[in-house]
């Protein structure tokens, strides 16, 4: 049981409904991690709106889902390990890809240099090196990019403590944060 409330549809104010509305509409459910956000339409816009405009720049879908994978793993939210895997899945990402972003990291080299930035981002909060700024561009990501990744730690970031503060009750195929086995 989530320790916020979760808005749910049939209870919710006008402009709470036309919020869950939308997302219904764009995603054909909406999460449970939503329903809390919707507690505050302010934060709920904020978070749609910077999600949007995120989702549109140049960073790879693929690598975007892989950041979610592994900030969620790194910060301990199974709710967005949980979305996040199914969510990995419906984009692209394999099994074996999946469980290696959980881990960190990717057979594709700019991929891992992505993780290894947005994992050290975090661990870090934000103090990272020069040095590992010219790895970054080294495995070929450009100024934007990093922005990009930096935003969407930061994003990731929000949803992971939303979800862990909340304890909202998973509504993807749950995964365990167990990191899976090599087979």
């Amino acid at each position: 049981m989530s320790r916020i409330h979760v808005v749910e549809p049939a209870t919710a104010t006008p402009e709470q409904k036309a919020l869950l509305d939308a997302i219904q509409g764009q995603l054909g459910m909406v999460p449970n991690f939503l329903k809390v956000f919707a507690n505050s339409t302010t934060a709920l816009q904020a978070f749609l709106g910077l999600y949007g405009i995120a989702n549109g720049g140049s960073l790879d879908p693929l690598d975007r889902e892989r950041i979610a994978l592994a900030l969620a793993q790194q910060n301990g939210c199974q709710y967005c390990v949980s979305a996040h895997t199914a969510i990995g899945r419906k984009t692209g990402l394999s099994a074996e890809e999946i469980a290696a972003a959980r881990a960190g990291t990717s057979d594709d080299d700019s991929s891992a240099a992505i993780l290894k930035f947005a994992r050290s981002l975090m661990d870090k909060r934000g103090e990272v090196s020069a040095l590992e700024l010219t790895e970054l561009r080294a495995a070929g990501v450009d100024e934007a990019q990093i922005v990009e990744i930096i935003t969407h730690v930061g994003m990731n970031f929000l949803t992971n403590i939303l979800g862990k503060a909340s304890l909202v009750e998973i509504d993807f195929p749950s995964v365990k944060l167990e990191l899976p086995t090599a087979a």
